[in-house]
C-alpha cells in the first residue's frame, strides 16, 4: 500500500511531466490541477510542501530556456573547491563535502565477499530511496518505489557481501542533503565500486554548484578527455549513488534536459528543487 508521500510524489511527478509536455503554453495553476484531479487549492498547497516553491515558479525553473541560461552562466571549474557543491555565500545554504573513496582491487573483483553492507528504506522529495553503506562510507543511493526490486540492485551489484537492513551514522548523514534549510553543513564519505575513469567522472561531478548545470561534453573536457563525451556519459549513467554525485546536473548540449537513470522527470524535479533552494527570493540571509 502507497503511503500518502508516495502518492503525493507520484501527483507532482504525473504534474511535472504535464509541464514539461506543455512548458511553451505555459499552463496555468487550473489547467495543471485538473489534470491530476485535484482542486487548485489542494494541489498548490502540497506542490509547495513538496518542492518548497510555487507550481508557477517551479515551471520557470524547469523550462528549457532556464536550462540554457544556467548553463551559460556556468562558472565552476576542477581548481574550485573539488567537493563544494553547495552555497557558501549564504547563511543558510552551506557547503557538503563529499570525499570518494574506491574500492580496493580485490573488493571490485570479488563481488564485496570481505563487505559487511548496512542498508535503509528512506522516504526523500523525489521519492522512496535505498541507502547503503559499508563500514568505510555510502556505497549505494537509489530511488526506488518497490523495496524488494531495490535490494535486488543492490545485492546484484555486491553480490557476495553480507547484508543487514539498519540505520548507520552515514546513512544520516548523506540523507541530511534533502534538509531544505541546510544549516550545518556535512561530511559525507563516499566508498565506490568503479573504474578509474569511472571514478574520475563521479568526482568531477561534484565540481558543480547547486543551481548551475553542465553539458557532457564540457565534463569530458574538464577532466582532460576532449571528444569522449559517450564514455563519460556511460560513466555517468552508472553513477551507484543518486543526487550526492549530481549526475541530474548534466544536460545536452542542446539545452535539453536529456536522459537520467531514476527517471527524466525525477530529474526535472531535482532541477526545479535546487534552483528553489538557490533562488535569493527564497532565501533568508542574515
Amino acid at each position: 500500500m502507497l503511503t500518502q508521500n508516495q502518492i503525493n510524489y507520484q501527483r507532482i511527478a504525473k504534474a511535472i511531466a504535464y509541464i514539461q509536455e506543455n512548458f511553451l503554453l505555459q499552463p496555468g495553476l487550473e489547467e495543471v490541477a485538473e489534470k491530476i484531479h485535484l482542486s487548485p487549492a489542494h494541489f498548490q498547497k502540497i506542490f509547495t510542501e513538496w518542492a518548497g516553491t510555487s507550481p508557477k515558479k517551479f515551471l520557470q525553473y524547469i523550462s528549457l530556456e532556464h536550462a540554457k541560461k544556467l548553463l551559460n552562466e556556468e562558472k565552476a571549474t576542477l581548481s574550485d573547491a573539488a567537493y563544494e557543491t553547495g552555497l557558501s555565500s549564504t547563511s543558510r545554504l552551506h557547503e557538503l563535502f563529499v570525499n570518494i573513496e574506491g574500492m580496493s582491487p580485490a573488493e571490485y573483483k570479488n563481488g564485496g565477499r570481505s563487505l559487511e553492507i548496512s542498508y535503509t528504506y528512506s522516504d526523500s522529495p523525489f521519492g522512496p530511496i535505498l541507502t547503503a553503506s559499508t563500514t568505510k562510507g555510502i556505497c549505494h543511493m537509489a530511488f526506488e518505489d518497490d523495496q524488494e526490486k531495490a535490494l535486488e540492485d543492490l545485492k546484484f551489484r555486491f553480490p557476495n557481501a553480507y547484508f543487514m537492513e539498519r540505520q548507520t551514522a552515514f546513512h544520516a548523514s548523506a540523507l541530511s542533503i534533502f534538509s531544505k534549510d541546510w544549516n550545518r553543513p556535512e561530511s559525507v564519505k563516499l566508498h565506490l565500486k568503479g573504474t578509474d575513469f569511472q571514478l574520475k567522472v563521479w568526482q568531477s561531478l561534484l565540481a558543480i554548484p547547486v543551481g548551475k548545470l553542465s553539458t557532457y561534453g564540457s565534463l569530458a573536457g574538464k577532466i582532460g578527455h576532449s571528444g569522449a563525451s559517450r564514455a563519460v556519459g556511460t560513466a555517468i549513467g552508472s553513477n551507484p549513488v543518486a543526487f550526492l554525485i549530481p549526475c541530474h546536473r548534466v544536460i545536452r548540449s542542446s539545452g535539453e534536459i536529456g536522459g537520467y537513470r531514476w527517471g527524466s522527470d525525477r530529474k526535472q524535479l531535482m532541477i526545479g528543487w535546487e534552483n528553489a533552494l538557490t533562488d535569493p527570493e527564497n532565501l533568508s540571509v542574515s
